[in-house]
């Protein structure tokens, strides 16, 4: 049975049209920021068997955060594509193009800074607490806390011993901190438990109930918020990808203070 709800041709033509704009728009515009590689580990070879359960664990955490800023970069770049592609068109067209393709990719990419932050933090925890059996010897107990309660204090505990985690630790804290929370309009929080801005065009929060910092009492704002203008969540995520990248560098500088005390410890 076919879809009742598939484009008409007429539909089709105007879809295949943006997507066209939207192409050209990604081959004439500079690229925004640059995907990070892959395989940079420097585990010794052979490795003792001790060692399995780290280095299984880095070839799959190193690759998929590799994935997911790669991810976020691209959706970045596109979005800067799809403002450019839509500037000037009517508004039915704006809304087409939103709703068959703009809305996926900025909604993704508004919680990226999040994503990105919780992955790192997820993976260094794992990592500290394997690494530290070269610090501790046989005290080293395996008590790191289950997947599903790795929080920040948890990373910091395993973290401690090691010199470049604080570096690591500041990146991180900078992905998705209070400022960034303030300009997505804490979009991520809006999106998964409220009802989050659009994109675009459209129009949210048309009552709001507040407490008056005055009175105390609680009070309705009438209004509305406009839709979030491409151009400016580009510009909020250009920003959160730079921070990205630096958090990428620290943790891959914190895995190598590990692989050194590793490879002096690779005993069989």
């Amino acid at each position: 049975m076919s879809d009742p709800d598939a484009p008409t041709p007429t539909e089709r033509e105007e879809i295949e049209k943006l997507f066209r704009l939207y192409l050209d728009a990604r081959q004439t515009l500079p690229a925004i920021g640059h995907y990070v590689g892959y395989g940079w580990g420097n585990l010794p070879n052979p490795l003792s068997g001790l060692w399995l359960p780290y280095s299984q664990m880095f070839e799959e955490f190193s690759r998929e955060i590799s994935n997911t800023i790669n991810d976020f970069t691209n959706g970045v770049r596109s979005l800067a594509a799809w403002d450019q592609a839509i500037d000037g068109l009517s508004d039915e067209a704006k809304l087409r193009a939103v709703h068959t393709f703009i809305d996926v990719v900025a909604t993704s990419a508004m919680g990226m800074p999040f994503v990105v932050r919780s992955r790192f933090l997820f993976a260094a925890a794992h990592l500290c607490h394997q690494a530290n059996q070269v610090r501790l010897g046989s005290s080293w107990r395996d008590d790191l806390p289950l997947d599903d309660a790795i929080e920040m204090n948890v990373a910091d505990t395993y973290g401690k011993p090691w010199r470049k985690y604080n570096r690591f630790k500041l990146a991180l804290e900078r992905i998705s901190d209070k400022g960034f929370r303030e300009q997505s309009r804490d979009f991520r929080n809006a999106y998964q438990h409220r009802f989050s801005p659009r994109f675009v065009i459209g129009i949210t929060q048309l009552a709001t109930r507040i407490s008056d910092p005055e009175t105390k009492r609680i009070v309705y704002g009438i209004g509305s918020r406009p839709a979030m203008a491409l151009s400016d969540v580009v510009s909020m995520l250009a920003e959160r990808l730079e921070r990205v990248y630096k958090a990428f560098d620290a943790f891959r500088a914190l895995v190598a203070e590990m692989e050194g005390e590793i490879a002096k410890n690779n005993s069989w």
